[in-house]
């Protein structure tokens, strides 16, 4: 099948869980992990006569990420019922916004590989969630956990802007760390905290056409639409060389099977019956308040990353890393701003202070050891007393269990200050020469390459606490007998 022929067209409904404590209209918590139906109201069950009310957290945050990706916010938008019947909607309609959401256009800039790519917004909506149906496998009967229903979401609307698997991946990727960052969701895509619907077409390359586009509904894992794509574009391909013309349809993949399956086709495709919702009021924003609202979010994670390059010289990969999460680049940037060592900061903070982190479970600004005995730490190493490699492998371990100590004293007690006493160090170069007169024939006989396994000799005799430089220069003196 001549598959590279084919041009593969994407666009995503990427629906964003709100980290708020209430639900969108009603005041029920939005807790994760409670037990089923534990968070409903009557208003989030849709009792008759209940009145929904605005939740002003999920119109800040609707601002917020809108401000950060460059769309325009729409200062008079409003709400709509989305009306269809099914056992997790309790109200037999869904709040939403159809006619005039809250922000238009923007676009997301990710790194695919060394180049990025812009991938263009079309807009951004509020409305709720629905409840969840549970399916048990062997049970005669689907369970309904309402607790759900109502949670406050935010549906990110994309151009048909990819054209693989990896661009997906990569949109994802970069939209979660962005709605992390702003701190509003956790991104939490296996808790249901962000999943997409993927609209998947095929086109001859070259054709500007689109071609009938199928809907994966649901997807909550990128290892999961990977494959569902995978899956999508083999099959419509398959279909289009048969001479088969694609059906738009609404499908659902099973990670089972690998494949997807349709729910339903266009024929059946709900009519949702938009109209204005009569219980909710528009939306009406200020530019003062949009302006407070940017004016909160301080800069945004590719701002800081080209901070870190440019201006603090830190290499593309450790810009990168810093800038994950915004609470390891806040912690960075105190740790470099009392230590003035950029590099050493990043270096400290990358390879040891985030990994620990993850393997206890500790959010960065909880990491026992004071910022204070840090920079102490890092100027350990800086003014040579004590080697990088033995700071890193006995004394930071220390620091740890020690936290309230100071970095020098453990090196004192632990007796790890490098020495810089050349009677010793040259009484130590001595014995190492004696033990080895073949490898010191082998050096002046021209495989100067010896000098490392000279260095490691004296390093193992000194435990470690010969000033390196020191012993390089001193080693090298005496091997060539000056």
């Amino acid at each position: 099948m001549p598959y590279d022929q084919y041009e593969t067209v994407i666009g995503l409904e990427v629906h964003v869980q709100l980290s708020s404590k209430s639900k969108a209209f009603c005041g029920d918590s939005t807790v994760f992990g409670s037990d089923p139906n534990t968070q409903v109201s009557p208003i989030s069950l849709g009792h008759p006569g209940t009145l929904p009310f605005v939740n002003e957290e999920q119109i800040m945050y609707a601002v917020k990420l809108g401000t950060a990706l460059g769309c325009e916010i729409n200062t008079h938008s409003s709400f709509d019922r989305k009306n269809y019947f099914y056992a997790d909607l309790p109200k037999g309609y869904q709040i939403t916004q159809d006619r005039s959401p809250i922000c238009i256009g923007g676009n997301l800039q990710v790194k695919l590989g060394d180049n990025y790519k812009s991938f263009r917004i079309h807009h951004i909506h509020m409305e709720e969630d629905a409840g969840k149906s549970i399916h048990e496998t062997g049970s005669p009967y689907s369970l309904i956990d309402l607790n759900r229903a109502g949670v406050p979401l935010l549906e990110i609307v994309t151009e048909p802007d990819m054209r693989s698997a990896e661009e997906v991946d990569a949109f994802m990727t970069g939209m979660r760390r962005l709605v992390r960052w702003l701190g509003v969701s956790d991104g939490n895509m296996e808790q249901g905290s962000m999943r997409c619907d993927v609209n998947v077409s095929v086109r001859l390359k070259g054709a500007t056409e689109y071609g009938t586009r199928c809907e994966i509904k649901n997807v909550n894992s990128m290892r999961y639409a990977k494959r569902a794509i995978a899956y999508e574009v083999k099959r419509q391909i398959d279909l289009l060389e048969q001479g088969i013309a694609i059906e738009q349809q609404t499908l659902n993949f099973d990670p089972d099977s690998g494949q997807t399956t349709p729910i339903r086709d266009k024929e059946d495709a709900h009519d949702y019956r938009y109209f204005p919702e009569p219980d909710l009021p528009p939306v009406k924003l200020t530019n003062e308040y949009i302006r407070a609202v940017k004016d909160q979010m301080g800069k945004l994670p590719w701002e800081l990353y080209q901070d870190f390059t440019e201006h603090l010289d830190l290499s593309d990969y450790d810009a990168s890393l810093l800038t994950e999460d915004v609470r390891v680049a806040k912690y960075f940037l105190g740790l470099q701003h009392l230590s003035q060592q950029t590099k050493s900061a990043a270096n400290l903070i990358i390879n040891k202070i985030i990994p620990y982190c993850k393997d206890q479970n500790l959010e960065i600004f909880d990491f026992p050891v004071s910022s204070e005995n840090l920079v102490k730490f890092i100027d350990l190493i800086r003014t040579g007393k004590v080697s990088s490699a033995i700071a890193y492998q006995r004394i930071f371990p220390a620091l740890i269990e020690n936290p309230d100590i100071e970095p020098l004293s453990l090196a004192e007690k632990m007796n790890l200050i490098q020495s810089s006493d050349h009677s010793f160090l040259e009484d130590l170069i001595e014995e190492v020469m004696a033990s080895n007169p073949d490898k010191v024939k082998a050096y002046k006989n021209g495989k100067k390459g010896l000098l490392g396994f000279f260095m490691g000799e004296l390093m193992k005799k000194s435990k470690g606490k010969a000033d390196p430089k020191l012993a390089n220069k001193l080693i090298r003196d005496k091997l060539e007998g000056k």
